[in-house]
């Protein structure tokens, strides 16, 4: 034995030396061959791919293959071109990449500034274009739906660019022109309040209440009630107190038909101001005296100004939330940052500091389009109809509250000689919300009626959750 160990020794160091000078001996290339046949061997067992056994190797020779089964299922997890095809597989669809979306939105803005000024269809405005083509592009798939996906481009538009548009608008505010009209929104909105729980209870009598929804009709009464007079947020305050959301079908198929006919509703209230006006010429006349008094002059763009503009939206932003947190920290007040933006706003547009933040009328028309352009994304048609026979009772239940509301407010409006535009602003600040009564106003080309429907809409949020309980509770 100690022989042949010096035999062996003795033969790997004459392998050794028998190689040509200057290169590699054969026994250290064969060393090498050997390791990395090893390496690979251990590689192959270690990622856990079976061993082939005899067995498998005569299953095979009977089934025709000359290869063991398991060296043909073997995938090839080592190349180059896998890890590629796996970095590919990472990239999202076109249709959710962020970039593609936020582009596809930024277009739908100049398709419909362009056939706003070019074409006969400039009497419907942008505002209303930009809702409709964006509806149509969600629903034929080329931008995704809102509705129970995560969309990044639409969760910022709702909470960065929507509330940078309001700072950015309400730069502009005159608020002694804004205090003639804070009453006369204050009235309407209760009205309109009034309208929506009129709705509840006429809608639920038409499909049929507990027969349609079963031992939830009344919370569902409460929910709608509490979401189109406040919001989202009170809405879903009443389905957690009445224990909606355990029923997933139910509170989903609430949560679509609620978005899809909003974006019918902010549609509504676009055209309707438009069409009664004509009907009338004097509220016509009212109407372009109105406009004509809150005629600015020209927004001058420049770039010292844009970066004024969008650095103080971004500064006065940040303060509001930081306050808001401090505010609910130290004295538990729920004062939303909304709230405090608009405050901060408003104090600013007072000064003579206001007057160098050029663009800020620019820029706050095309975040107030943008965020129409996610509302429209909102309506997922096939969302509400693969819902089947429960899609078509919560649809004409929310069809019969929107009628109801609709006809109160507009009535009122008309009864006693109130303004259609502003009926329309109060209306949306309930069923949307203060960002959105702050688009149908801009829409309506009545920047006097931006700041009156925002406080508008946080009363709503305000009042929205015991409207909802109390409707609850009634039914």
């Amino acid at each position: 034995m100690p022989g042949a160990g010096l035999v062996r020794v003795r033969r790997i160091a004459v392998g050794r030396d028998a190689g040509p000078p200057g290169g590699p001996s054969p026994g250290t290339a064969r060393a090498r061959r050997t390791g990395r046949t090893i390496r690979r061997r251990t590689c192959r067992r270690a990622s856990g791919f079976p061993r082939t056994d005899q067995a498998t190797l005569t299953r095979d020779r009977e089934n025709g293959n000359r290869r063991p089964a398991a060296r043909l299922a073997r995938p090839r997890t080592r190349t180059w071109r896998n890890r590629h095809a796996r970095r590919r597989s990472e990239v999202p669809p076109l249709s959710h990449d962020p970039l593609f979306v936020a582009a596809v939105l930024a277009f739908d803005v100049v398709l419909c500034e362009w056939l706003d000024r070019h074409t006969p269809l400039r009497h419907l405005g942008t505002a209303l274009m930009v809702i409709v083509v964006a509806a149509v592009e969600a629903n034929l798939g080329l931008i995704p739906t809102y509705g129970g996906s995560d969309v990044p481009v639409y969760d910022a538009t709702f909470d960065w660019l929507a509330p940078l548009s309001i700072f950015w608008l309400l730069l502009q505010v005159d608020l002694r022109r804004v205090l003639r009209l804070g009453s006369q929104m204050l009235v309407l909105f209760l009205i309109a309040a009034v309208g929506t729980v009129l709705g509840v209870w006429c809608g639920l009598a038409v499909v049929g209440g507990e027969r349609a929804f079963g031992e939830f009709h009344a919370a569902l009464g409460g929910m709608f009630t509490a979401t189109y007079i406040g919001g989202s947020i009170n809405m879903n305050t009443i389905a957690l107190a009445y224990g909606v959301k355990d029923n997933a079908v139910l509170f989903a198929g609430a949560n679509a038909v609620d978005a899809a006919m909003t974006t019918v509703w902010m549609a509504a209230c676009v055209a309707v101001p438009r069409v009664l006006d004509r009907c009338s010429p004097a509220r016509a006349a009212a109407s372009a005296a109105a406009l004509v008094e809150v005629e600015h002059e020209e927004d001058v763009v420049t770039p010292a100004g844009l970066a004024m503009t969008f650095g103080a939206g971004l500064l006065a932003f940040w303060v509001s939330e930081r306050i808001a947190a401090w505010l609910a920290g130290s004295f538990d007040l729920g004062i939303p940052s909304i709230v405090v933006l608009t405050t901060v706003a408003l104090c600013l547009a007072q000064t003579p500091l206001a007057r160098h933040c050029g663009g800020s009328r620019v820029l706050g028309l095309f975040a107030v389009y943008v965020f129409l352009a996610v509302i429209g994304a909102l309506c997922d048609v096939a969302a509400v109809a693969g819902l089947g026979s429960l899609a078509v009772d919560l649809t004409l239940l929310v069809c019969v509250i929107f009628a109801v509301h609709g006809l109160v407010v507009f009535g009122a409006a008309a009864l006693f000689g109130l303004d259609f535009a502003a009926a329309a602003v109060a209306s949306q600040a309930g069923v949307g919300g203060g960002t959105s009564a702050l688009a149908l106003a801009k829409s309506l080309g009545r920047g006097d009626l931006v700041l009156p429907g925002i406080l508008a809409g946080s009363l709503g949020t305000a009042l929205g959750t015991y409207a909802g309980f109390a409707v609850a509770r009634m039914l």
